[in-house]
């Protein structure tokens, strides 16, 4: 069975870093489209950075210039690196993966295509 177990959520302040990690069982990491998402109570899940098979990578806007997705195909693991945190940054964050495409669609609000998802780690931004 194919799972995703997120890690290194916390509460920091503003200003601050953290650095998620997913690990993934019975599936490969280096062979398909990942993303990272973040949701809040009463509101849309949201795609905050998606890296595909070829390594190229897209973020939202809000989040540009302070988070970086990666992977390690040895580890069988993706990250989320965090810096500049803001308070809007606060939300539950998960790991999600496509069940067999290589390639990642447009970033976008809502969880489709992706098929595959961990349940969540919670990051916390205040003062």
């Amino acid at each position: 069975q194919v799972e995703l177990v997120e890690s290194g959520g916390g509460s920091v302040h503003p200003g601050g870093s953290l650095r998620l990690s997913c690990v993934a069982s019975g599936y490969d990491v280096g062979s398909y489209c990942m993303a990272w998402f973040r949701q809040d109570p009463g509101k849309e899940r949201e795609g905050v950075a998606y890296l595909n098979a070829n390594g190229v990578t897209v973020y939202t806007d809000s989040v540009k210039g302070r988070f970086t997705i990666s992977k390690d195909n040895a580890k069988n693991s993706l990250y989320l690196q965090m810096n500049s945190l803001k308070p809007e940054d606060t939300s539950m964050y998960y790991c999600a993966a496509q069940e067999t495409a290589k390639f990642c669609p447009p970033i976008r609000t809502g969880g489709r295509p992706f098929g595959i998802w961990g349940q969540g780690t919670q990051v916390t931004v205040s003062s």
